[in-house]
């Protein structure tokens, strides 16, 4: 008797985790959603407020326009290291805005050293993630950033992106302040 009474109660636990994760998941997915809905409308303080959450629990969209409201500034104190390491841990997990933000602070040298091969490589996994204008866009990214490069150059860059896989700790991690 005691037994069955220990396991269900083991059970009766085990089911209110999954359903506390469950319900922790609808929640940020809700709070992404209107994150998303008031950066969209320009709303940058309340789209903070809302992402910030998901993003702390690694939600790779929150990271990704989070970082994008850290790197100009919107809604939140400008910080291009915050802005590098939202992009970063959204862009290692296959989110092709992140990775394209990510492609472009590494051009631009903000809050990480200037890489421009680090940067095509992310541009170019952002086209390969992406269709429509978007794909469109980036490509033109990486091409702008290709111009900058040496033949020896975009292959290093091609290789790093075909090498690459989500979720595994890529070789550009010395993301440091700048």
């Amino acid at each position: 008797m005691r037994r069955v009474l220990a396991q269900r109660t083991a059970l009766s636990a085990s089911l209110a985790i999954v359903l506390c994760a469950m319900t922790a998941s609808v929640a940020s997915a809700d709070s992404v959603a209107r994150g998303s809905a008031a950066f969209h409308r320009g709303d940058y303080v309340r789209a903070a407020r809302e992402l910030a959450p998901a993003a702390e629990h690694g939600n790779a969209r929150a990271l990704g326009m989070l970082g994008f409201l850290y790197e100009h500034g919107f809604g939140v104190p400008q910080a291009y290291a915050a802005a590098a390491d939202c992009y970063y841990r959204g862009a290692v997990q296959g989110d092709p805005f992140a990775q394209a933000q990510l492609g472009l602070i590494y051009d631009k040298g903000h809050g990480v050293p200037t890489d421009f091969v680090l940067a095509y490589k992310w541009l170019n996994l952002a086209a390969a993630r992406s269709n429509g204008r978007q794909r469109d866009a980036y490509l033109r990214f990486r091409d702008a950033v290709a111009s900058k490069l040496s033949t020896y150059e975009i292959i290093a860059g091609q290789r790093f992106a075909l090498e690459w896989a989500p979720d595994r700790p890529a070789p550009d991690v010395h993301l440091t302040v700048k």
